[in-house]
């Protein structure tokens, strides 16, 4: 784990300007700086850059963060890589807590040197392979894109790589999987007579390989054992290269083997990815979701493509998001993304893409198989076996979705599925859309020809009455002071803690922040530095909340702090209330001593002198 006090320094070090400037054209607009949002398509710039918030916006997408965010983002790398990337920038060198960490980074750092070094080699033996050139030209690659993914090849030979390393021993090459040793202590190649498939990390470094047989032979893939590098379930072949495309389509294409992703590059289709030889993974979902708005998963559409679908659906359900889309496609039996794009083109498989299967409709049509709706015990058996997967999606908005196309499909209401899965119930009852509405006689003398007043009825409208906006809630004074003090986090000093109340989100964090305060632990260099502080918390979602609406709607610099000394009044009196309610019931009820007595008055005077003092509203 890197240390909190590091990443603070970090942040105080860098400049989110220069920062995104190395990705991004800015241009400054007043006291920020602006461009066209990298995740999401526009043509006005709605992209802003705060430095003296040290905090980015886009008003469009709602995309917003500190410098790391930025990179995690834009570039699709976790938290620590993006802080060590960041770090590199600047020269600074990333402290590790756990014991032994720094000699772990020297040992993985000597992997990748000895992956990298291999993955020239196979290069380089591509080029004197005639065979190996044949077999890629008869799959339709040029030689830019086997140069653009690295591909290379492993000649026949048992200790080929010996050509490449002065220690054909070294213990490292087996611990990398690129050696294999037997019983007897011999070693030989791990990839022989094979297409090699170089696998890169979010940084583009190597850490693995794939290997695809020439011609006929088992197994037909074989990819890098489980390293200290590698590990299948967390990696995505072709991301790297994709990562560019995918941020401009707002869509990643996920497909089942490395010929499938190479082939798709090779007739523009860039923005595929394939999983390395086992189901997605949660990890997977993660990464492919932080990279793109859609993912499309595109499977075989014979029985073991479906059942593959299956288990890629169950996996996407807790990641999903409002915000976010995953779909499924299905090819025709004797084809794949390989042999489609080069039977019909780049624009026929776009299209099928465009149109693939939403992960609602994939659900609905996986519980309803094998289910007779025509019965009741059929339809009762629907909803029974939708309940765990329901109960597991992660976007509620979409949640309710699937229960509205369940209870249609099953001839019950929302109401009815909702309980029946275990989730909470509407407050009040609603009407389905095929209820018969009470009669007030105006619907059937409408349909009569007669009008409420018995007068032919001539199709007149009643004069439209104008919808009013909803009227919104106003904010509480703990929002109120949240929002200030995200705005102003040094201000969180002035806040009396022991009237803070914790019954809320917000004022959860509103006193973590005030006590990160009172110990010297919160963070000043801006609204990006504060979010990053609280990165990993239950205060996280909150705050960044906050600080998208702040960019917004920011308060006035001429009346945020009337505001403040306002809405403390307010806290101040409202806790002044609630002591006087509990005397005076207790008044009431048996009595008070002298002592209450006279802490009543002082109360009762106290809010009478907050009456008068002048305030602000927040406008």
């Amino acid at each position: 784990m890197i240390p909190h006090a590091f990443v603070q320094d970090l942040l105080a070090r860098v400049d989110i300007v220069e920062v995104i400037e190395r990705y991004l054209p800015l241009k400054k607009g007043g006291v920020n700086y602006f461009a066209c949002c990298p995740f999401h398509g526009e043509k006005s710039p709605s992209f802003s850059v705060s430095p003296s918030k040290q905090f980015y916006h886009c008003f469009g997408c709602g995309a917003h963060g500190s410098a790391i965010g930025f990179l995690m983002e834009y570039s699709g790398l976790g938290f620590v890589e993006a802080v060590k990337d960041l770090a590199e920038q600047v020269g600074m060198q990333v402290p590790e807590e756990a014991p032994g960490a720094a000699q772990e980074r020297v040992r993985e750092q000597s992997l990748t040197e000895l992956m990298t070094q291999a993955a020239r080699f196979y290069k380089e033996q591509l080029k004197r392979s005639p065979v190996a050139i044949e077999y890629l030209k008869g799959r339709g690659l040029t030689g830019e894109i086997a140069a653009r993914y690295g591909l290379g090849y492993a000649p026949e030979g048992w200790q080929s790589l010996q050509a490449a390393f002065a220690d054909y021993a070294d213990p490292k090459l087996l611990e990398c999987g690129l050696v294999i040793e037997n019983d007897q202590g011999r070693r030989y190649d791990r990839f022989r007579e094979r297409i090699t498939f170089p696998i890169l990390d979010q940084r583009g470094h190597v850490i693995g390989f794939g290997g695809r047989v020439l011609g006929k032979g088992e197994p037909k893939y074989l990819n890098s054992p489980e390293t200290p590098l590698f590990e299948k379930g967390r990696e995505l072949y072709g991301l790297v290269q994709a990562r560019g495309t995918i941020r401009d389509s707002g869509t990643v294409l996920v497909v089942e083997g490395y010929m499938d992703v190479v082939a798709l590059a090779q007739f523009g289709v860039a923005n595929a990815v394939a999983t390395l030889g086992t189901a997605a993974t949660p990890h997977h979902m993660q990464k492919l979701l932080r990279v793109a708005d859609r993912v499309v998963f595109s499977f075989d559409g014979d029985a073991a493509g479906r059942r593959a679908a299956g288990r890629a659906l169950e996996v996407c359900l807790e990641h999903l998001a409002d915000n976010k889309t995953v779909a499924f496609l299905f090819l025709p039996d004797d084809h794949d993304p390989d042999s489609y794009v080069r039977a019909f083109g780049a624009d026929a498989f776009r299209q099928v893409v465009d149109h693939a299967t939403p992960l609602a409709d994939f659900l609905l049509a996986q519980l309803r198989q094998d289910i007779d709706l025509a019965t009741a015990e059929g339809r009762a058996r629907l909803v029974h076996e939708a309940k765990p997967l329901v109960t597991r999606i992660g976007a509620p908005l979409l949640r309710l979705q699937v229960i509205k196309m369940l209870a249609d499909a099953a001839g019950f209401s929302q109401n009815e599925v909702e309980q029946a899965c275990g989730l909470a119930a509407p407050r009040r009852s609603e009407r389905r859309f095929d209820d018969t509405p009470p009669d007030d006689g105006f619907a059937a003398r409408r349909f009569s020809g007669q009008a409420s007043s018995g007068k032919p009825f001539r199709g007149e409208r009643r004069p439209a009455v104008p919808r009013q906006p909803p009227r919104q809630r106003p904010a509480t004074p703990v929002e109120t002071l949240l929002k200030i003090v995200v705005q102003h986090p040094t201000w969180s000093a002035r806040l009396p803690v022991d009237l803070l109340p914790a019954d809320s989100a917000e004022g959860l964090a509103l006193i973590a922040v005030t006590d990160a305060m009172s110990v010297g632990d919160l963070p000043t260099q801006g609204v990006g530095a504060l979010l990053e502080h609280f990165r990993d918390t239950p205060h996280a979602p909150i705050l960044a909340r906050v600080a998208v609406a702040n960019e917004e709607t920011p308060f006035e610099d001429g009346t945020i702090e009337p505001l403040l000394n306002d809405t403390l009044n307010k806290l101040q009196a409202d806790a002044l209330s609630r002591e006087i309610e509990r005397l005076t019931a207790q008044d009431r009820a048996g009595g008070l001593d002298p002592q209450q007595r006279r802490r009543l008055a002082e109360l009762l005077m106290d809010k009478q002198r907050l009456r008068v003092r002048p305030k602000v509203t927040d406008s």
